[in-house]
């Protein structure tokens, strides 16, 4: 009796890692099939969708796509919502109305929801749970339910460059500089010059680097090592195990 019940439980046992490995297996053919991008772009037709893009799938809610553009070598993670005007079907004008740059990286469970304008330079990386607006709720009028007032738009850019941090807000009417950094979970609004660091909310200048002074306050930490000299593009591209030719370039590698 003691041998069956062994025999069962290994059966047992190999049977659900056997379906576990199936399972995963298959759940990553799915995220292959259906991440969106400028070779495979599913049911969605960007104004632009550069060259090595991706989209990874689950995407979060995408409308109005026709109105939003994304550069070249983008990675839009998990889960992110990207959509422009206030529900689907509408007619938006000429121009786009989101723009993300070439190189950005939005970080998983991301919104990005652009009534009027919003532009993210080239290079801009988010962490996850990152919130980008250019519209506020109105509460002037005492009368009305807050949700039922006309809302007020106002443009927002993030400039080449920056990090913003997780869980982050970037409210209507904020326009950052190059190469700016946002501390997690702070509340960003107005201007923020290049080379800032910000925190807190709302966020304030913590850090900030000129030509005549330098990064004020000093830091307090040396930089990182420099990578050793003479170490070529092609050997970091293969110590990091990436391709990044674009596709259809002589060696370059299929997704």
């Amino acid at each position: 009796m003691s041998i069956t019940r062994s025999l069962y439980c290994a059966v047992r046992t190999g049977g659900r890692r056997a379906a576990g490995r199936l399972v995963h297996r298959g759940w990553q053919w799915v995220q292959r099939a259906g991440a969106v991008s400028s070779e495979n772009p599913g049911p969605y037709r960007f104004g632009e969708l550069g060259a090595g893009t991706k989209l990874t799938f689950p995407l979060g809610a995408v409308f109005n796509e026709q109105w939003i553009t994304v550069g070249p070598f983008s990675i839009i993670g998990e889960r992110v919502t990207i959509s422009a005007g206030f529900l689907p079907g509408l007619d938006l004008g000429p121009e786009p109305i989101v723009r993300i740059g070439g190189g950005c990286v939005i970080g998983r469970d991301s919104h990005i929801v652009g009534h009027q304008s919003i532009v993210l330079g080239d290079d801009v990386w988010t962490g996850p749970g990152v919130y980008i607006s250019d519209q506020a709720h109105e509460y002037r009028a005492t009368d009305l339910p807050i949700g039922k007032q006309w809302p007020r738009n106002e443009p927002v850019e993030i400039g080449a460059g920056s990090w913003i941090g997780t869980g982050a807000v970037i409210l209507p009417g904020a326009r950052l500089g190059r190469n700016v950094v946002v501390a997690a979970g702070s509340v960003v609004r107005g201007e923020v010059p290049d080379h800032s660091v910000v925190a807190g909310a709302p966020a304030k200048i913590v850090r900030r680097w000129t030509q005549e002074d330098g990064w004020q306050p000093p830091f307090r930490n040396d930089p990182p090592s420099p990578l050793p000299d003479g170490v070529t593009a092609e050997q970091l591209r293969a110590l990091a195990g990436w391709d990044l030719r674009l596709p259809g370039e002589s060696g370059a590698r299929e997704a």
